[in-house]
């Protein structure tokens, strides 16, 4: 794909697809890689991090506390900060940064099935647990893909900015329907979390589940709905082969 490349417009009967982008579109967490920066930038943050730790990262691996577990770590890494634009100015600096690290990250197949969508003139969107700014950054700067986001908002809390609003679950679904995607036609995720959106596609594709979420996937999931690997190494799914990857 080219740098400026130029998309037909969205057809009148364009399906709606929507596209995770942690671990979908990226191999990793892109939020976790932002708030570790941000927190190295001094070492007070550090040894703050390293004292909530204990606390904060089992809140981070039951569905029910993630949300507080992850604002414990944004606190500290946002803490002095007072607004939105100022944490968007920071995410800036931060991908102008990294570009490098950031492209490595980006994985091409899943790329390339987002860029034949938008070819094709589908409705294309990306819903993140992640701020909307990182991911739209991270496309458009270091892939060149412009495309809407939607993602967890934020606001300024206890002197810092905090998650007022998580992407996440359900709640993602309910995010998208706000944003005025009422439906879901295709649906590309890792994550159980996303079940809700997966299970609201038409067609849904899972792209580098957990090893240990394969079988929950083909349990809930219908009969041959595609569990795939767009090139994470430590997930698991099948190769993808040409044409494999979208409907």
């Amino acid at each position: 794909m080219s740098v400026g490349q130029a998309f037909p417009p969205e057809r009148a009967d364009a399906p709606t697809v929507v596209f995770d982008f942690d671990h979908t579109l990226y191999d990793g967490d892109s939020g976790s890689h932002l708030f570790a920066w941000l927190i190295r930038r001094s070492a007070w943050r550090l040894v703050l991090a390293a004292l909530a730790a204990p606390v904060l990262g089992p809140m981070i691996a039951w569905l029910p506390t993630r949300r507080r577990g992850i604002s414990g770590f944004v606190w500290i890494g946002t803490v002095g900060l007072h607004r939105p634009t100022t944490l968007d100015a920071m995410i800036d600096r931060y991908v102008a940064g990294h570009t490098q690290i950031l492209r490595d990250r980006l994985l091409p197949t899943a790329l390339e099935v987002l860029h034949r969508h938008r070819m094709a003139g589908d409705r294309v969107v990306v819903a993140t647990g992640a701020p909307p700014e990182l991911a739209r950054a991270i496309l458009a700067f270091v892939a060149h893909e412009t495309v809407p986001v939607i993602g967890s908002l934020t606001g300024p809390r206890a002197g810092a900015i905090l998650v007022t609003r998580h992407c996440h679950a359900e709640e993602k679904m309910r995010m998208l329907r706000d944003a005025g995607y009422p439906g879901v036609d295709v649906a590309y995720s890792d994550s159980s979390a996303d079940l809700p959106l997966l299970r609201a596609a038409h067609t849904p594709v899972v792209v580098n589940p957990k090893h240990g979420a394969v079988d929950l996937f083909r349990r809930v999931l219908p009969a041959g709905t595609p569990i795939l690997n767009w090139g994470c190494r430590d997930r698991g799914g099948a190769p993808a082969a040409p044409g494999d990857e979208t409907r």
